[in-house]
């Protein structure tokens, strides 16, 4: 088993998100329980490129303080919203690593979640999803609350992944 913990970047991981201070102490819990359980930790950041200010080398590239890896958890970059593309060596990793059930968190829920836990099903991942572990923002079509749910409570559970609490989660860690 492995946490992949998404795109949790300094550049949007803040107050805007869609009930941050419940995501912040979720993501944090995991990460703290997936150690402590000696659970892999491996990280994924979004590279928009040089010159966007979110690319390597800029501060709002670099993973959340709170967040942030230690000793020899890996990073991965991508430049796509799946953290499966082929190019980021996560796919590669994973299978020399013989894994196949990954819990995903991170952000954004629409975005690089969303592909990401699609290319994992598609690739025959047991996907996991912990309950207010991912976010997102606001946007031209949705509220980041109603951008959650329809994909937490429609469109990824009993199709794509398991959504479920952070406390199976943590128990799931704990039987690793």
């Amino acid at each position: 088993m492995v946490l992949l913990v998404v795109d949790t970047q300094k550049g949007i991981t803040d107050d805007r998100l869609y009930n941050f201070e419940s995501l912040r102490t979720n993501i944090k819990r995991l990460i703290y329980e997936a150690r402590n359980h000696h659970v892999e930790i491996v990280y994924v950041r979004h590279d928009d490129g040089p010159g966007t200010g979110f690319s390597l080398g800029d501060e709002e590239f670099e993973i959340f303080e709170e967040f942030a890896p230690k000793g020899q958890e890996r990073i991965f970059d991508k430049t796509v919203n799946s953290a499966f593309d082929d190019s980021t060596g996560l796919v590669k990793y994973l299978a020399e690593k013989k894994e196949k059930k990954i819990m995903v968190v991170g952000l954004q829920t629409n975005f690089c979640i969303d592909a990401t836990v699609k290319s994992a099903f598609e690739r025959g991942y047991k996907v996991i999803i912990p309950q207010g572990a991912n976010s997102t923002f606001d946007n031209d079509y949705m509220n980041g609350e109603n951008t959650y749910k329809y994909y937490n409570n429609m469109m990824w559970p009993k199709r794509f992944a398991a959504c479920i609490s952070v406390d199976e989660t943590i128990k799931m860690l704990e039987e690793k």
